[in-house]
């Protein structure tokens, strides 16, 4: 007797249920194991504490199938969260920019997904899946982007004036998000003008740089540290964070305090005491910086023409479009981000395969955080950065 696959998950509404339906269109027949309440308490401490994100954990293998794509189709037209999708132009809430092509009537979307530091692989191919569903719901219209955190792409970031970093999680059956209750926290606040990111970082004072601005949230009184060599956005938007935090507390009076490095006094004494005070498990690293040794551009071809998949390295240097071939799929690797471009005439193991070998092929580099856009032909000249990666 052949063994039995084994489905073991939290017994919760919606757990496992792409997983579930993928069994039943295919006729397996699986062990179904949900965790139930009591069970609970004997299984939590088995639990490790969150790792933070490894691009090589994930897999994109199931992705692409006949089979599996009828299943996306018929889980998307019964998803709530995409009721209403594309049907208006203007950004929604899971983050489909959608807008119509010049001179036209047809509705473009693109479509992001976002990997926390700390996200687990379970939520990884979650969010890849509900994108790739949402592309399906959509007829295969959008342009589908992966975001790492720290490593957003400049579209990305062009939606949002800050971006700001928070520790946390979802508050589900396996992790439980405690609320802060003015837990005093530190904020590192580093950029220019107009892209200032905002971190939440680990509580120590030797994480403070000379060259930018920190905010320590400490609940009645929020102290702002600016460093001699920060510059004019990070204190601006130094302000307008204290301001948006003071606002999330209404009806209290917020002392705000205002330090330089070079200062002394009570107030900076209490700032550097706060800093030290507790204990802070983040084994936070903010020196992510992962770019490519090789800055020159590379493209790849995929294509099974010759009876098998292969993946072949087609050009180095200057790239332009006459270097595509309709009839396959190309990597195209800038080093700052990673093209996925599946030609119109593309054969069906090629388009199903496209996202895995580029994922394999960024498991091998020394940059595998790169964003990475995946974009069809016809659409791919309406692709900004695209388009400037050619010119460049």
């Amino acid at each position: 007797m052949s063994k039995k696959d084994k489905l073991i998950y939290f017994n919760g509404r919606g757990r496992a249920e792409v997983i579930r339906l993928v069994y039943a269109a295919a006729g397996v027949e699986y062990e179904d194991k949900r965790v139930q309440g009591e069970e609970w308490s004997k299984l939590k401490d088995r639990l490790r504490k969150q790792k933070q994100y490894d691009w090589k954990d994930s897999n994109l293998a199931l992705f692409g199938s006949d089979t599996e794509k009828q299943v996306k189709k018929e889980s998307a037209q019964s998803e709530p969260a995409w009721k209403g999708a594309g049907q208006q132009v203007g950004l929604q809430i899971w983050r489909i920019v959608t807008y119509k092509e010049e001179d036209g009537d047809q509705l473009l979307y693109d479509v992001h997904f976002w990997i926390g530091k700390y996200s687990t692989q379970d939520e990884y191919g979650t969010a890849a899946y509900k994108t790739v569903e949402l592309d399906t719901l959509l007829d295969d219209v959008p342009v589908q982007h992966r975001e790492v955190m720290n490593h957003e792409s400049d579209l990305f970031q062009s939606y949002f004036k800050t971006v700001t970093y928070l520790r946390g999680g979802a508050d589900t059956g396996f992790r439980h998000v405690t609320p802060e209750e003015y837990v005093p926290r530190l904020f590192h606040l580093r950029g220019e003008k107009f892209k200032v990111k905002v971190r939440q970082i680990k509580k120590d004072q030797s994480k403070l740089d000379d060259t930018d601005v920190y905010i320590l949230d400490a609940g009645e009184t929020i102290y702002q540290w600016n460093g001699p060599g920060c510059n004019i956005g990070e204190k601006t938007e130094a302000v307008k964070y204290i301001g948006k935090l003071k606002d999330e507390r209404p009806g209290k009076a917020i002392k705000t305090v205002v330090i330089d490095q070079d200062a002394s006094g009570q107030e900076k004494d209490e700032f550097m005491r706060l800093l030290d005070a507790g204990d802070d498990d983040d084994d936070d690293d903010e020196s992510q910086e992962q770019e490519a040794a090789d800055k020159e551009k590379e493209l790849f071809r995929l294509s099974d023409a010759g009876g098998k998949m292969e993946f072949s390295s087609q050009k180095k240097g200057t790239v332009s479009m006459g270097d595509f071939d309709s009839k396959d799929v190309f990597i195209f690797d800038t080093k700052k981000a990673l093209f996925v471009w599946i030609g119109d005439g593309a054969s069906p193991a090629e388009r199903k395969n496209a996202m895995t070998y580029a994922h394999q092929y960024l498991q091998k580099t020394d940059h595998p955080l790169l964003p990475v856009s995946c974009l069809k032909e016809k659409r791919s000249q309406e692709c900004k950065a695209f388009v400037s990666a050619m010119a460049a």
